[in-house]
């Protein structure tokens, strides 16, 4: 997929520093770590909407480049 997409939080854990967003229209949950969060303070809240690029990781996709 190219460009950024939008979502909102379904769950992050702060202690590990990682969470799980759904793109708008989709039900698929996709991980994200704390450090694609491209904010000073690298946390978002459950529920929040973010902006994202959709990559190909290890085996599965992930968020990157996620702004607030």
């Amino acid at each position: 997929m190219e460009g950024r997409s939008n979502g909102f939080v379904q769950s992050f854990n702060r202690l590990g520093g990682y969470g799980f967003v759904v793109p708008v229209g989709s039900e698929e949950q996709v991980y994200f770590s704390a450090d694609d969060i491209e904010s000073a303070e690298r946390t978002v809240s459950e529920g929040q909407q973010i902006s994202f690029v959709l990559v190909l990781g290890d085996g599965r996709f992930e968020a990157k480049e996620i702004r607030l």
